[in-house]
């Protein structure tokens, strides 16, 4: 392949580690990378789908007041084993899919958070539709679980490995990545202990998940270890403000630390 007449690179799937959010967007003809402003450094690179993410991507830097507020969530009960998935009735569930279902709970619990800025106001959804960020080839897409709060759990994971399986191989529907009213980025399987996630927009919320760790806990007043989980929300402040959103993750802590209720 030819070099790229902008950064040099033969390689169309490398990001470069410098970037801005601001600026046109401007997409290299020769390997596809996406550039922003003057300096022209990549953001991403990919087709129609990623470039979509590309455009949201850029314009949440612009106009959003982004709240973040960390929790941190024992695991001790999610992580407890599936049974054997050739028993009878059994499915594989991950942590991925309870943290998709425990999201899905907590905003029907706290509603205000299920919510976008608009021009003419803020907007507030009925449904319960949570944006998953998968990577593919081309860079990031977010398939949409529809309804995740009305599915239960084995629903909601064979959905994702579906809707998972089809975005890396090119396979989505329009319908299928574009819209949601929340949105879900989980970076644990690379062990990343903390992040903050960007604004999906007109989303005003998004649930940066990390990697389940062991760490020292106080447990009825005797140190011990658990497996403990970071997870980062970012809050629009123009839709939900730090009591609603403190209020949402300390809903949220209570339905992961207590997974039994995401059978009901």
């Amino acid at each position: 392949m030819i070099p790229c007449d902008l950064c040099g690179s033969s390689d169309p799937r490398k990001i470069l580690e410098s970037f801005r959010l601001d600026g046109p967007l401007v997409r290299c003809r020769q390997c596809g990378l996406y550039y922003v402003g003057e300096r022209r450094s990549a953001l991403v690179y990919g087709s129609d789908p990623s470039a979509e993410v590309v455009e949201r991507v850029r314009d949440a830097n612009r106009g959003l007041r982004n709240l973040p507020l960390d929790e941190e969530h024992r695991l001790a009960q999610l992580n407890a084993k599936s049974p054997p998935k050739d028993a009878p009735g059994s499915y594989l569930v991950t942590i991925n899919d309870m943290v998709i279902k425990a999201a899905a709970a907590t905003l029907r619990k706290v509603p205000g958070v299920n919510a976008s800025w608009t021009e003419d106001g803020m907007a507030f959804y009925d449904d319960v539709d949570i944006s998953v960020a998968v990577s593919i080839p081309e860079g990031l897409i977010t398939p949409i679980i529809r309804r995740a709060d009305a599915k239960g759990l084995a629903t909601i994971s064979r959905e994702m490995k579906d809707l998972a399986g089809r975005a890396r191989a090119g396979k989505l529907k329009p319908e299928e990545f574009q819209g949601g009213g929340f949105s879900i980025s989980n970076m644990g399987m690379f062990g990343v202990s903390a992040f903050t996630a960007i604004i999906n927009p007109p989303q005003a919320a998004i649930l940066a998940v990390a990697a389940g760790q062991k760490r020292p806990v106080v447990k009825d007043g005797a140190l011990a270890v658990a497996t403990v989980m970071t997870c980062t929300l970012s809050v629009d402040h123009r839709v939900a403000d730090g009591v609603m959103g403190a209020t949402w993750m300390r809903t949220f802590k209570q339905v992961v630390e207590d997974p039994l209720s995401l059978m009901l």
